[in-house]
């Protein structure tokens, strides 16, 4: 607590341009940051009376800012994107990101690693290609925008498609894919540390576009589905289908189908059986440890966690952490959850039994307000307070904007919370979601999702009309077993095939479905 600023500086765990620092010894004397003009705050900092940084050592900004997805993701350049004019190598305009010059070569090379790991959405590219599923859809794409889910816009676009991106998080964007994007002609609007109104003016114009005229919505938490909606309802209404894959974004549209609202059909991928078991769980498995490594530096061994909500997300983040030596504490509403939990040899008890005495707390329940003001307030100093549920709801952060209260900027995307008496928390990605904020995520499970996504986007694109009234939809099965057999010649996997008799004993077409839509996995 010894080199602390009174005003907003420079965060030092970002590099400039596409150059990636390597993790080195630290050297004795601190690194000097050079603080902005007032004017270039960002939004969140305004939020609250009382903000400080302090500079880091050279070795802690090298060590953070060693992994591609975080530390280059800003050029330090402090011009808004929306002030700036840039054009790609076309001569196109259409597009809003960081920038475009310094980074699109480097982000060109994220992607190309990305696609190595993603096998699935690869070979259903080549498939498709010459067939065109998508010719004449125009899809409105609002997902985050990185390396992986860049190789499921340019599939789609190989498929026929046109299309207009934005960014679903204003934290995960990769400021390099995002311009790698737009070299490659495609209309994307996003970068990171984007506020809350460019986030809106983002998606906005993806919508509406001179001659241009969606007619497909593939969303990530509802949030174009919400715009559209709300401010284009005659335009809404002219679209095909929505593909939406997450929690937050399904509920929204059972709300709005429940209350008569929901005039197009849309496609729940997120419950779909792959996306469910290999994006919510094998992948958040393997992420949480990553983000919390990355952005703490935490030792897992011994810690005392409580993971809030056992769906798949919850399953995967506690087993996780379990196997690394933490004491795990589950909180559910569920009874059944609460069974599974208790089954798989945690204790299931309510937070405000174990939250003075927990080291970390992690969010997976897409709920609202799970973690309050009040168990902050009892939380031990230290204790470590993040999100893996989409939205950043879970964490009343608003709550922590108070005048009594100190937020110190220790990393990107780290700040400690200070209380008058000198205890702090550690609040990873202002509660967003934090695998996506603070670290990368598996290629080949994306690659599982992408290729869930596609799918629904060419089914619906492709139904004939009258197949799906205004209704939310489930993934068929039949496809959900496309994806799954797309990915397994990368672990030399061989199915049995059924013999005609056994295929008539048990009443199923030897080339499936084999399972009813009924059964759980």
């Amino acid at each position: 607590m010894n080199n602390l600023a009174d005003t907003v500086v420079v965060d030092p765990g970002f590099g400039g341009g596409d150059k990636q620092q390597q993790a080195g010894p630290a050297p004795q004397d601190a690194s000097v940051v050079v603080p902005p003009p007032a004017t270039k705050q960002s939004s969140a900092l305004k939020k609250t009376s009382r903000y400080r940084s302090r500079s880091l050592s050279a070795s802690s900004t090298d060590s953070f800012s060693s992994a591609s997805y975080t530390g280059s993701s800003e050029d330090g350049d402090d011009v808004p994107p929306r002030e700036k004019v840039q054009k790609n190598s076309r001569g196109s305009s259409d597009f809003c990101v960081r920038n475009i010059a310094a980074q699109h070569a480097f982000g060109r090379r994220e992607i190309e690693i990305a696609e190595q790991e993603m096998p699935g959405i690869i070979a259903l590219k080549k498939r498709a290609a010459e067939d065109k599923p998508l010719k004449d859809a125009k899809i409105v794409g609002c997902t985050h925008i990185n390396a992986q889910t860049a190789v499921l816009i340019e599939t789609l676009v190989e498929l026929g498609a046109s299309v207009r991106w934005a960014a679903c998080n204003i934290y995960s964007t990769q400021n390099e894919v995002a311009a790698a994007l737009a070299e490659s002609g495609i209309p994307i609007f996003a970068w990171r540390g984007e506020t809350e109104e460019d986030f809106w003016w983002c998606i906005d114009r993806c919508v509406n576009a001179e001659n241009w005229q969606p007619n497909m919505i593939l969303d990530d938490g509802g949030d174009a589905t919400h715009l559209m909606l709300k401010k284009y309802p005659t335009m809404f209404k002219l679209v095909k289908g929505i593909v939406e894959e997450s929690v937050t974004g399904v509920h929204r549209l059972y709300q709005l189908s429940k209350a008569g609202k929901l005039t197009v059909p849309a496609m729940n991928v997120n419950d779909s059986v792959t996306k469910t078991k290999f994006d919510n769980l094998y992948s958040c498995k393997e992420s949480i440890l990553d983000s919390l490594k990355r952005s703490t530096d935490v030792m897992f061994g011994g810690k005392q966690v409580v993971v809030c909500g056992y769906g798949d997300v919850g399953k995967g983040c506690a087993q996780a952490l379990k196997g690394q030596g933490c004491i795990v504490y589950i909180t559910e509403i569920d009874p059944i959850c609460a069974l599974q939990a208790s089954m798989d040899g945690f204790r299931v008890v309510k937070l405000n039994e174990v939250i003075r005495n927990v080291d970390i707390v992690v969010t997976a329940t897409g709920n609202k307000n799970v973690v309050v003001r009040e168990h902050m307030d009892k939380m031990k100093s230290g204790c470590i307070v993040c999100n893996m549920g989409h939205s950043n709801t879970e964490i009343d952060v608003n709550g922590l904007r108070t005048p009594d209260l100190t937020w110190e900027k220790v990393r990107s995307q780290v700040d400690h919370i200070i209380w008058p008496e000198g205890k702090y928390i550690i609040l990873l990605a202002e509660g967003r979601l934090v695998n996506l904020s603070c670290s990368s995520i598996p290629s080949f499970a994306v690659s599982i999702t992408s290729a869930t996504q596609a799918l629904a986007l060419i089914e619906l694109f492709n139904a004939p009309p009258g197949r799906y009234k205004s209704d939310v939809y489930l993934l068929p099965k039949k496809m959900d077993e496309y994806v799954a057999s797309l990915h397994l010649p990368t672990f030399d996997a061989h199915l049995t095939e059924l013999s005609d008799e056994q295929a008539k004993y048990m009443g199923l077409n030897k080339a499936g479905p084999f399972k009813p839509n009924y059964y759980r996995y």
